[in-house]
C-alpha cells in the first residue's frame, strides 16, 4: 500500500525536528556523568579545588579523587610526593581536566567525588601506581576499583613510593589522621 502524503509530511517533520535537535547540540559536551573544569589549585594528594562546576562557573568547588586514600600533608616526605605527584600530572592551575563521576557524587562532607582525567590519563589510578597514595574501596563507587587494585599491587612489587622497602610509610592516611586529630 503506498504512503499516503501525509504519512510523508509527519516523516519529514519528525527528521527535519531530530536533525534540529543534533545539530544545536554543542560538539563539546559531555555525557551527564563527566564534567570539563579547570584546576584553581591541588590541595593534597587526593583533593583538588576546581572552576567551572554546574551552574556556577566561577565558584570554587572541591573535589576528592574516588578510590584512594593519599598521605596527609604532615606525614612527610609521603604528603607532599602526593601532592606533588598530583600537581605535576595536571600541569598546574588553570589546567583543564575531566571529572568523572560514579554512583554517588558527594562525600559525607560535601566535596565532590570523582575520578580525575587528563590526557586520558586516569590520574587516581596513576597516583596509587607510583606509591603516592593506596587504593580504598569506596562502596558504592566501584567503576576503576579493579585498576587502581592492579596499580596498587605493580607499586608493591616495584617498591614504589610508599612501599619502598628502604623508608616505607608505617601508618595507613586514615590511621594516621585518626591518630593526629
Amino acid at each position: 500500500m503506498p504512503m499516503r502524503l501525509g504519512d510523508w509530511v509527519r516523516k519529514i517533520a519528525i527528521l527535519a525536528c531530530l536533525l534540529l535537535l543534533v545539530s544545536c547540540q554543542g560538539k563539546n559536551q559531555l555525557p551527564n556523568n563527566e564534567a570539563q573544569v579547570k584546576v584553581a589549585r591541588v590541595v593534597s594528594g587526593q583533593s583538588l579545588e576546581v572552576i567551572g562546576m554546574a551552574e556556577q562557573p566561577n565558584l570554587i568547588s572541591q573535589v576528592r579523587l574516588v578510590g584512594i586514600d593519599a598521605p596527609d600533608l604532615r606525614q612527610r616526605p609521603w604528603g607532599y610526593a602526593a601532592k606533588e605527584q598530583l600537581e605535576n600530572l595536571i600541569g598546574g592551575a588553570e589546567q583543564s581536566v575531566t571529572l568523572e563521576f560514579d554512583l554517588e557524587t558527594k562525600d559525607k562532607i560535601g566535596r565532590t567525588l570523582a575520578y580525575v582525567w587528563k590526557n586520558k590519563v586516569l590520574l587516581n589510578e596513576e597516583l596509587v601506581k607510583q606509591g603516592n597514595a593506596i587504593f580504598v574501596e569506596r562502596s558504592p563507587n566501584h567503576k576503576y576499583n579493579q585498576r587502581l587494585e592492579r596499580a596498587q599491587q605493580w607499586a608493591r612489587l616495584m617498591g614504589q613510593g610508599i612501599w619502598n622497602p628502604e623508608k616505607s610509610m608505617r601508618l595507613t592516611p586514615a590511621e594516621f589522621r585518626r591518630q593526629n586529630l
